[in-house]
């Protein structure tokens, strides 16, 4: 325990260090016990095998108390959710279900479930869970349709309403749900596994507070200022100053034209605020995110570069403050279409506010990953089925080793499906799953490699790409070179990164994702590791 924990406001100075951090391991275990419940008692592979889901433990004010190591994007943006459940008088019982980007949401596959808990019949907290439904309405088969214009075309909307009230399922709100998405039976067994994940949280609540009483309860203020002081202290250690970057989003799926991302960032002793103010505005395509999404990014960048070991939670963010005016890329008005925003948009922020920081904190910023989540939809429109992943690419070299090869980079954290998962459940084949050569940028330490996944598709269908950095490369930082850009193809020909083709049976489907940015002038990478690249096959030597 860091010897910080000690210098608590007055009330809190009741729990000492031992039991602080005993009480700290037993909330986190919490939020992730709520995690393994959901993963476990979902249907859809999207969330039982790639675990696109994320959990986390709020108190009674709203404040964000502990949560699980999922999903960035989804984490920082929790709080925008309780926010808006507040806002309905919740009492005991009652379960909230939100997916509005304008209302606490980031995007609408992303459906948000919180819980009140109350173990003696007074709300003392709450469990949120959010998972990414693979369907939920819309024009296209996923919810995902690459050149939606309004969000009324990303599927159904739903503002916190609730599902369950004082422990009575809402059965109105359940048949509005199964009558408006393709897979309404996925659609409820996902929502039982949500449930079922808050109410355990709602459980071990229960347990903790028999043991500890009102201790709990004040280590709910201790943990998130522990968490707030070891923040402020590292954002003091750093220099102070204004950083500045700017990059691009390669079109929004209507144009083609460049969309501008900037980022003017302050620190200012134990502070730090982000200024998106030279962003684009709004654009007619779905690469929109909520303020809520950029929140998600910056905050996931703090962390990256102060300490990850420090407790997730409120504290850590109250330093941060995230701004970007009405109407841009990043703050759009309604009925804006944002479906996009979540995926993609969200890895340009996290980009380029990694870029700006870099001239802060050189030692700790990576050269650039892959910087798309590579989203591949594959439905048919009847309904039978709705195939939804992100596939991963290169991570960037680091200022002392070389990045990592085909992983889930910056907003998102997911598993791959399985390819046996994937041809059970799917009328999918996988006809190849493999790295790509010389994907990766040189340096003195090497960028990682993308991915290619080649899949043939079975029955007639509609395909949807969202993806990013096709035509723009993972930078290269310090002399390193950039990393490869990324490809899609169907029937081996080229299609744009923003894309819905309908196919037909025995069609298939390629996604070659980025690789990732080297670090440091090649001529000084070590000989021996140029040989293990070659003797590893991440190098093209034809």
């Amino acid at each position: 325990m860091n010897d910080e924990a000690t210098t608590m406001s007055d009330e809190q100075e009741t729990i000492d260090p031992v039991t602080l951090e005993i009480l700290r391991n037993q909330l986190e275990s919490v939020a992730t016990e709520m995690g393994h419940v959901l993963i476990r008692g979902a249907y859809s592979p999207n969330i039982k095998e790639r675990q696109d889901c994320s959990t986390a433990l709020f108190d009674a004010s709203g404040r964000m108390v502990a949560q699980a190591e999922h999903i960035p994007v989804h984490l920082g943006a929790m709080p925008d959710a309780v926010d808006i459940v507040l806002q309905k008088d919740p009492k005991p019982g009652d379960v909230f279900i939100v997916n509005d980007p304008f209302a606490g949401g980031t995007h609408l596959p992303d459906i948000t479930l919180v819980s009140t808990i109350a173990p003696n019949d007074e709300v003392i907290g709450y469990a949120v869970s959010r998972a990414h439904h693979a369907d939920v309405g819309g024009s296209s088969p996923g919810s995902m349709p690459p050149g939606a214009q309004e969000i009324y075309e990303e599927g159904l909307r739903l503002p916190a309403v609730r599902l369950v009230d004082g422990g009575e399922p809402n059965e109105a709100v359940h048949d509005l749900i199964r009558a408006n998405v393709r897979t309404p039976d996925e659609r409820e067994a996902d929502l039982r596994a949500q449930r079922a994940a808050n109410a355990r949280a709602e459980e071990r609540i229960g347990e903790l507070l028999e043991e500890h009483g009102s201790t709990l309860l004040d280590a709910f203020d201790a943990v998130i200022e522990y968490s707030r002081e070891r923040v402020e202290a590292e954002l003091d250690a750093l220099p102070d100053g204004m950083y500045r970057a700017q990059d691009i989003l390669e079109g929004d799926g209507v144009t083609d034209d460049d969309i501008p991302i900037e980022v003017a960032i302050t620190i200012d002793g134990a502070s730090i605020a982000v200024d998106f103010a030279g962003t684009a505005d709004q654009v007619a395509g779905n690469l929109n995110a909520p303020l809520s999404v950029a929140k998600s990014a910056v905050y996931f960048v703090v962390r990256a570069i102060t300490d990850p070991e420090i407790p997730p939670n409120h504290g850590c963010y109250e330093p941060v403050s995230v701004s970007a005016p009405d109407g841009l890329v990043l703050n759009p008005d309604a009925p804006a279409a944002v479906v996009g925003g979540n995926v993609e948009t969200s890895q340009r922020v996290m980009d380029v506010t990694l870029a700006a920081l870099a001239t802060a904190v050189p030692d700790r910023v990576p050269a650039g990953g892959q910087g798309t989540m590579n989203n591949l939809i594959i439905g048919d429109r009847t309904g039978d089925f709705t195939y939804y992943e992100t596939i991963g690419g290169g991570f960037g070299a680091r200022p002392g080793k070389d990045g990592m090869d085909g992983v889930q980079v910056g907003m998102t954290n997911t598993l791959n499906t399985p390819v046996e998962a994937m041809e059970t459940e799917y009328p999918l084949r996988v006809k190849r799953y493999a790295l790509r050569p010389s994907s990766g940028g040189d340096g003195r330490y090497r960028g990682g490699l993308g991915l290619e996944r080649t899949v043939t598709v079975e029955t007639d269908a509609t395909v949807s790409l969202l993806t990013e950095r096709r035509r723009t490369a993972p930078a290269g930082i310090d002399g390193g070179e950039d990393g490869a850009t990324g490809e899609n193809l169907v029937d081996g020909e080229p299609v744009p990164a923003k894309a819905s083709v309908d196919v037909e049976a025995g069609s298939t489907v390629s996604v070659r994702t980025p690789g990732g940015g080297g670090h440091g002038d090649p001529a000084e990478r070590d000989p021996g590791a140029r040989e293990c690249d070659r003797r590893d096959g991440k190098v093209d030597e034809r």
